[in-house]
């Protein structure tokens, strides 16, 4: 199934033309900087994100970044398949399966798996994957037409 990364706001209603198997993706390199200004923005300045000598006595060895930055990621992968009016009511099996060092270069990618059209909902499968191609973030999302 070809992605669908870009909104046509010509479409009235994209919602009805969803499919099982779309796909929306976003990238990024996760910078020192990202996290830091995820951390100012958040208030989570957890050592595990911003000590570096805290961290090197640890097993990973260095800082990395906030899993729910990738929450963020996968929010922006979502926003990149066009629905027509539709919300988040949230993401559901969230786990944060690796670490997720500064220079990771992230792949995520949002699947549609299954459509209510009764209920007017849309559930995707949502991974983050490393440059290594090490799974590390996954989720449920749902969505919802408001109209």
């Amino acid at each position: 199934m070809p992605e669908n990364n870009n909104i046509d706001l010509k479409d009235m209603d994209p919602f009805s033309k969803a499919e099982v198997g779309m796909s929306s993706s976003f990238i990024k390199t996760v910078s020192e900087s990202d996290v830091y200004l995820y951390a100012g923005i958040t208030g989570d300045f957890s050592p595990n994100h911003v000590d570096a000598e805290f961290m090197e006595k640890g097993a990973y060895g260095e800082r990395v970044a906030h899993g729910t930055l990738m929450l963020g990621f996968m929010s922006a992968a979502s926003a990149r398949m066009y629905l027509g009016r539709t919300v988040s009511q949230g993401y559901d099996r969230v786990r944060f399966l690796k670490p997720v060092r500064f220079g990771d270069t992230i792949t995520t990618i949002y699947k549609v798996s299954s459509i209510d059209s009764v209920k007017k909902k849309i559930i995707a499968d949502v991974t983050c994957t490393n440059q290594r191609g090490e799974l590390v973030a996954v989720a449920t999302n749902i969505r919802v037409h408001i109209g």
